[in-house]
């Protein structure tokens, strides 16, 4: 009897082990980070249409994961800006707002005088992907759309040209 209590406590132990497993497998999202293929989005944009990462095959991709409510990515805006305006046509800069309305970021940003590349992420969906854990945050992804870098918390524009040359070959 002890040996069939022992055999149906193993086998129920190898079960749960295997149903935990098999579990935790299914149950993770697509999560993407250094040295992954980018995951390719699509967005809505700020004029009103949609953004597509394939938009911009074969050229380097900067994404920008910010809130208009959030202290540090109000001080990274003018730097973020300046690198829009001495860059932006070399490198494309693509401002991803988490979780909040198109008209909070209108007013954040003065209507968007500086031009920059808005991208609306409602539900946060696609920040879940590239395991984005707050704002802000920055990812680099090269020609190949391979991330090279993913950065937390604010940056400079000297800081984020030297990471885009690094990987400009």
């Amino acid at each position: 009897m002890n040996q069939r209590v022992i055999k149906s406590l193993v086998l129920i132990l190898l079960v749960g082990m295997f149903s935990f497993f098999a579990y935790s497998l299914i149950g993770k999202a697509k999560h993407t980070d250094v040295g992954d293929k980018a995951y390719n989005f699509e967005l809505p944009n700020y004029n009103g249409g949609k953004t597509k990462l394939t938009d911009y095959k074969g050229q380097i991709v900067i994404l920008n994961y910010f809130a208009t409510w959030c202290a540090p990515c109000k001080d990274e805006a003018p730097e973020l800006e300046a690198f829009q305006k001495d860059y932006g046509d070399k490198y494309k800069l693509l401002m991803v707002n988490k979780g909040e309305t198109k008209d909070n970021v209108k007013n954040a940003t003065n209507n968007n005088k500086a031009g920059m590349n808005y991208l609306f992420d409602y539900n946060a969906d696609n920040a879940k992907i590239y395991n984005v854990t707050g704002q802000p945050e920055t990812f680099v992804i090269d020609k190949k759309g391979i991330i090279k870098v993913h950065y937390n918390g604010p940056i400079t524009e000297g800081q984020l040209y030297n990471w885009v040359k690094q990987y400009d070959n």
